[in-house]
């Protein structure tokens, strides 16, 4: 089951700018469409929507959440054993493997490349085999937000 645009939307396409496989469709100022055979089921579509528009796969209706308070994914150290399937899973590709010779530790490990490209669909953790990944809002923009609120 795919996300879907309800008739609230008003078309003005933060939507279709964000989506990773390109999935919706519409003209400014007109209803969108996702196209269901090629959503991920992400969510960045129902987070990024203004007007709370986009329902997710179950029907319920998803919140807008400012950008900079999505969930990104915390990595732990000692749990993770390098395999890399994180960075795989990951749809934008802003997910890095740090070098093992300018570490100190003798497995590079993954982190956080791009972290502006981060959609926080959590793909990454889903897909951890060891669970070392969890995804936060990190403590640093929480603060951040506290003090300009």
């Amino acid at each position: 089951m795919a996300y879907r645009i309800t008739d609230k939307c008003d078309g003005c396409g933060a939507c279709s700018r964000l989506c990773t496989v390109d999935a919706i469709t519409g003209n400014k100022n007109a209803l969108h469409v996702i196209a269901t055979d090629r959503c991920i089921e992400c969510g960045a579509c129902g987070r990024i929507c203004p007007v709370e528009a986009v329902n997710d796969p179950f029907g319920i209706p998803c919140a807008m959440i400012k950008r900079s308070l999505w969930e990104r994914p915390q990595f732990d150290r000692m749990t993770c054993m390098s395999c890399g399937i994180c960075i795989d899973a990951c749809p934008v590709h802003c997910l890095g493997l740090s070098d093992a010779s300018n570490s100190g530790d003798s497995h590079g490990r993954p982190y956080m490349a791009n972290e502006k490209a981060c959609i926080g669909c959590g793909f990454c953790a889903k897909e951890c085999p060891v669970e070392a990944i969890t995804m936060a809002v990190s403590q640093s923009r929480q603060v951040l937000m506290e003090r300009s609120a």
